[in-house]
């Protein structure tokens, strides 16, 4: 499994904004650098990353040659009640990874 980092507050306060933090390790290569013998290195890419609060999209981005290797994305969401944040990164060559955390709110 592809190594990733989740960082948030253990408990939110209803319908108050909080951060996310989201790292993965992954190449991100453009296809564009040569290997060694100076062919090109095949394009590797994650295009998409989406947060769902309990199955209702929260946040999500399209992810480009210019985003470097082990991406790493902070956004801000808000809940009224408790439940799970549900996070997947989607990308060539089939990579798919599916992460979920429990959010807890007083």
């Amino acid at each position: 499994m592809t190594p990733t980092r989740i960082a948030m507050p253990d408990e939110i306060r209803a319908g108050q904004p909080f951060e996310v933090k989201t790292l993965i390790t992954h190449p991100m290569e453009t296809g564009r650098r040569p290997d060694p013998l100076g062919n090109p290195i095949p394009q590797n890419l994650i295009t998409r990353f989406t947060c769902r609060l309990d199955g209702i999209l929260a946040f999500e981005a399209a992810l480009d040659t210019g985003v470097a290797a082990n991406p790493y994305i902070a956004f801000l969401v808000s809940a009224e009640r408790s439940g799970t944040l549900e996070f997947e990164w989607h990308g060539q060559h089939g990579f798919n990874v599916r992460e979920t955390r429990a959010i807890r709110v007083v």
